[in-house]
């Protein structure tokens, strides 16, 4: 899978939809509901559904990163999969704070 900035991806067990911000430095899997997302125009499998281990759900309008690949992802719908790059976890990167205006 190729991984370009601009590219939309969702997950092949949920609802799940994302565009990739940032592509990682090496080649890496993006996973969700702990399989791996598929392009977004592809027709999802029957029968899939996510994994217990990836289930912790995403949400809209979050920024998900991984520091070791540098891969950041923007998720457009929110679904019950969690999103993994290469099987690891990602999370919801935290919202930058705005300098003091005083």
């Amino acid at each position: 899978m190729e991984l370009k900035p601009g590219s939309r991806w969702k997950s092949a067990v949920c609802d799940t939809e994302v565009v990739v911000v940032r592509p990682p430095k090496t080649p890496s899997s993006l996973e969700c509901g702990g399989h791996a997302v598929i392009p977004h125009a592809q027709v999802k499998a029957e029968g899939l559904a996510p994994s217990a281990d990836h289930s912790d759900g995403t949400a809209a309008g979050k920024r998900y990163t991984a520091p070791e690949t540098g891969i950041e992802v923007l998720c457009t719908k929110a679904g019950a999969g969690s999103l993994s790059v290469d099987g690891r976890a990602i999370g919801a990167a935290e919202a930058k704070k705005l300098p003091s205006s005083d």
